[in-house]
């Protein structure tokens, strides 16, 4: 018997597949149907059952990807014709996932809904990098912001957060690095700490460290691409192989 339609929204985290919740792995356990995404590893897929109608809805920028308003549609449709369908988005649905979007959408046709959340990038691969996002005497907050807005145009809120002591984290800003990095030397944070981290999470994470003066170069030898986030702020100084490399500076120094 086909069950009653009811779409739950599912964080997978970061990339490892260890890093996904127990209660996420319970609802994808018991989907008719499950959407994922592209940052989603597909490891996790192997907790659905057998009859699990799986399909990859990916989303990639600077790439043909599904759009956003098939992705709503079909959410619909599998509910309405199998059942539980599990949106399975990387990271958290909510930080800039698009899951309130799909949750307006859906909620139109009166179907149920729950929302898994999922450990964030921005706070997931900035912990086991073991650079603390707050800390005292240094930062007091932290932001998360997109590299660009749906038009492709740099973020407002980076021209205000260039100001800040926060912790700044930009996700999907790799594309908008050389624009950043301009936008703070023009703010004469030329001397800021900033880390890129690619692939986070996974075996094949890459990750480069420097300040807004030497960044680039440091990305160009780590060969950084994407998917990277970028991480601005005095905390980032607290990442131990930064420490090291300062503290050769400073003893040659002497």
């Amino acid at each position: 018997m086909q069950s009653k339609p009811f779409i739950t929204l599912v964080g997978a985290g970061p990339g490892d597949p260890d890093l996904i919740t127990l209660k996420g792995i319970k609802a994808i356990q018991d989907a008719d149907v499950i959407l994922y995404d592209a940052l989603v590893n597909q490891e996790v897929l192997a907790y659905a059952k057998p009859s699990c109608t799986k399909i990859y809805v990916g989303k990639r920028a600077e790439r043909i990807s599904t759009s956003q308003d098939y992705i709503n549609k079909l959410l619909v449709d599998y509910a309405l014709t199998h059942g539980h369908v599990v949106r399975l988005k990387g990271g958290d649905p909510f930080v800039f996932g698009r899951g309130g979007e799909e949750l307006d959408y859906v909620r139109r046709f009166n179907i149920p809904t729950a929302v898994v959340p999922g450990i964030s990038s921005s706070t997931g691969l900035t912990g086991l990098q073991q650079i603390p996002l707050t800390y005292r005497g240094v930062s007091e907050s932290f932001w998360v912001i997109t590299g660009a807005t749906s038009d492709g145009r740099l973020s407002d809120d980076l021209y205000t957060a260039v100001n800040t002591k926060a912790t700044v984290v930009v996700l999907m800003g790799h594309a908008k690095l050389d624009q950043i990095i301009s936008l703070y030397k023009e703010n004469g944070r030329n001397d800021l700490p900033i880390a890129l981290i690619q692939n986070g999470s996974l075996p094949n994470e890459r990750v480069a460290l420097g300040t807004i003066d030497t960044i680039i170069e440091e990305s160009n030898k780590k060969t950084i691409g994407v998917p990277a986030i970028i991480v601005l702020g005095e905390v980032v100084s607290k990442h131990l192989a930064f420490k090291i490399v300062k503290e050769k500076i400073q003893s040659l120094a002497v």
